[in-house]
């Protein structure tokens, strides 16, 4: 290695290292906010707190890889172009591409060390994560119930507006539903204006004190026809007490495992599987579907040829004729309700399939996401390093604005891309690179106007047509002017 590359390298180094140290501990400090709610205030040791936000961390480097090799690279450039270094370098017959080799090679390894942390560190701490949220939340039951949302606590599902009082025991605006034991079971739904939790370190069972509600329970009647006029329990109360078994909660065992698989939480190989997985089971269904709503309505998929009798009276073309009134009206009514119950398992089913689908393209944007990470590093350095060098600016000013724009785009870019997959508006491939595709451009055109020393923008190339035009108008309105 020439002392040159030497140079650069070490250079390139010492800009990159710091600025990742910042920009990961900002990306950390806003995950403690994120998460504070849940930390803060509920007896928890430091240990599990230092575990909860190492298991944190690796979620944070697809976002700070990228906009750290941005940045330092137009920081590095900007300082050496700012120095006059680079004017040393093209005296001397090196050409920005020659200087860019060495560092082209580390972000090459770079790219490859970030797809290896995305498909092994990324998943498998994204499942220590969520399973050590989990067991907290066991631990501390009162970390059970969030704001907003339905908790699954013991036999119920709970949802509060707000919590408060010290340990956040205090309950605002209670809703509750009890899960049945067995499938057709009555539903109950509890609300309640406030309520409290009681808990004892000696006790398993979790008291929880209701003030001022409604209980609601759904009955099931045993005629069919009563159905439709679906019959309920209502009553109300000024106090109700509800004890919740946390026995099976609280055997907690911190590394505990016990959280099926997301795709967050998987790799490569693991992805490939269940996408093949869950297109095999979409297309059984839809093959069964299929094949039921077709004997439902009558249509059969080879259908056999029935013999008959030519000397047998032709059927009338209104067959309904045959029937009497009565029978007429039990024919159309029985027509009407096959035509009901058959609209009513289409759109469940649709809605069901569109479910799957979307399933599907949730996992194929996390395995397009691996390489994307990979391909950001190169993407960020040929943006940053050909802008450092026609601004010609270092230090933290002007590189920080041109980084922040530029990432702010793409991330945005990536966020929209990725949301318009999962609900198929676009191919997952498409949603997954747009973002990349959309500044792939801006690349090439930053590098070519670096190699050949133009500026940013060439404002000649803007103003020139302008005042020819200007010109012409003047020319063709204002002729015995110009010729004066």
């Amino acid at each position: 290695m020439k002392i040159l590359d030497k140079y650069l390298l070490k250079t390139f180094l010492i800009t990159f290292t710091t600025v990742f140290v910042i920009l990961f501990f900002i990306f950390i400090l806003q995950t403690v906010w994120l998460f504070i709610s849940e930390l803060a205030g509920k007896d928890l040791d430091l240990i599990l707190i230092v575990k909860f936000l190492l298991f944190s961390m690796p979620r944070i480097i697809p976002l700070v890889l990228p906009l750290s090799v941005l940045l330092a690279s137009i920081m590095t450039f900007g300082n050496l172009a700012e120095n006059y270094e680079f004017a040393a370098m093209k005296s001397s017959g090196i050409s920005l591409q020659r200087a860019m080799r060495v560092l082209i090679a580390f972000i090459f390894v770079l790219s490859i060390v970030a797809f290896w942390f995305a498909n092994n560190v990324i998943p498998y701490a994204e499942y220590k994560f969520i399973n050590f949220r989990k067991n907290i939340a066991q631990a501390k039951p009162a970390m059970a119930i969030a704001e907003g949302q339905f908790n699954d606590v013991g036999f119920y599902n709970i949802k509060v507006n707000k919590k408060s009082g010290e340990n956040g025991n205090i309950l605002t605006g209670v809703t509750i539903h009890e899960k049945p034991n067995n499938v057709g079971e009555n539903k109950t739904v509890i609300k309640a204006k406030d309520g409290k939790l009681m808990s004892s370190e000696k006790s398993s069972i979790l008291k929880l004190v209701l003030n001022d509600g409604y209980y609601y329970q759904d009955v099931t009647p045993k005629k069919y026809e009563d159905r439709a006029k679906l019959p309920f329990i209502k009553s109300s109360f000024k106090k109700q007490i509800i004890n919740i078994d946390l026995s099976e909660l609280n055997k907690v065992d911190e590394d505990k495992e016990n959280v099926g698989s997301t795709n967050a939480m998987l790799n490569v190989n693991e992805l490939r599987y269940t996408l093949d997985s869950l297109n095999k089971n979409m297309e059984n269904e839809i093959i069964s579907f299929s094949e039921n709503i077709n004997q439902r309505v009558g249509i059969r998929k080879s259908p056999i040829p029935v013999k008959t009798d030519k000397k047998k009276k032709a059927l009338p073309n209104n067959i309904l004729s045959l029937y009497t009134n009565k029978q007429k009206a039990d024919i159309l009514k029985m027509a009407g309700s096959n035509v009901t119950s058959n609209i009513y398992s289409i759109e469940s089913t649709q809605k069901d399939l569109k479910d799957k689908q979307r399933e599907i393209n949730k996992h194929l944007t996390a395995l397009y996401e691996k390489f994307v990470i990979a391909f950001a590093c190169f993407l960020m350095f040929f943006i940053g390093a050909p802008l450092g060098a026609i601004i010609r600016k270092g230090g933290l000013g002007l590189p920080i604005v041109f980084a922040v724009l530029i990432f702010i785009t793409f991330h945005f870019i990536n966020t929209f891309g990725k949301r318009l997959s999962q609900e198929a508006a676009m191919s997952p491939f498409m949603g997954s690179w747009m973002s990349s595709f959309v500044l792939l451009p801006l690349a090439v055109l930053l590098t070519y106007r670096a190699t050949n020393d133009n500026g940013l923008i060439n404002f000649d190339a803007i103003t020139t047509p302008i005042l020819q035009l200007f010109q012409k108008i003047s020319e063709r309105f204002f002729p015995a002017q110009n010729k004066k």
